[in-house]
């Protein structure tokens, strides 16, 4: 009986340590769009539906390749279109284009009522141990342990939460558009290879209107994202 009640203790100390070297995380959603493209509305409106879900983590990353057809996105960053063209690599894409969204770093596809987050999201999808947490004047990120996993960045993400723009040239003149989770910095703060890792952020480095933050853990070269977390700065 001894031996049976230990086997059993055994069992549930192994279990626990499983847990806390994996958690569930969110099926990241990263939507490469511009305010001159109108095509790109329908794509903003569905990721805003989608950044209501505490399952999905939403990110909009405004690209600035269609500035030059007579409206100058104020959301877009150089940085957007370097990840989005090393997407296109990865993905096998000639190309890239708008509206794009790509899930967990693994597909694409152009729709705004995406299959492959519904698939996504009916996946396993246990993760890198994210943790973030706002203590004074920095943000604190926490990655935990996890064996069997390739050397990964740590990418640090800040947004916009809600944004309404009225456009007065381009493909979308006239138009008042409303837009969701908007990409405003992207920095990579450190590797991390499988052994619990910390990193400080100052809240003052961060563009003033970012209201929240993010992190990704993704192997390097941009592979499929293996961990992700969130949260708000006010």
């Amino acid at each position: 009986m001894r031996t049976f009640r230990r086997a059993v203790a055994a069992a549930a100390m192994m279990s626990a340590v499983a847990v806390t070297d994996a958690q569930p995380r969110p099926v990241v959603v990263e939507l490469f769009t511009s305010q001159g493209c109108s095509s790109c509305p329908p794509a903003d409106f569905y990721l805003g539906k989608l950044s209501a879900r505490s399952d999905v983590l939403a990110l909009a990353f405004h690209v600035d390749y269609w500035d030059n057809l007579g409206w100058r996105d104020r959301f877009a960053l150089p940085q957007s279109v370097k990840r989005q063209n090393v997407y296109a690599q990865n993905l096998h894409r000639s190309s890239v284009y708008t509206p794009q969204l790509v899930v967990d770093g693994r597909e694409d596809e152009s729709r705004s009522d995406s299959k492959a987050v519904d698939r996504a999201l009916n996946q396993n999808r246990d993760g890198v141990p994210v943790g973030l947490s706002v203590q004074g004047a920095h943000i604190q990120v926490e990655i935990g342990r996890q064996s069997g996993v390739a050397p990964c960045d740590v990418v640090l993400v800040a947004y916009l939460r809600h944004a309404v723009s009225n456009i007065g040239r381009g493909e979308n003149v006239g138009r008042t558009l409303e837009e969701f989770n908007i990409v405003r910095d992207i920095r990579t703060l450190g590797a991390w290879k499988g052994e619990p890792q910390s990193f400080r952020v100052p809240v003052s480095s961060l563009p003033p209107d970012a209201t929240d933050v993010a992190v990704l853990v993704q192997p390097l070269g941009q592979a499929p994202i293996v961990g992700a977390g969130m949260h708000a700065l006010r």
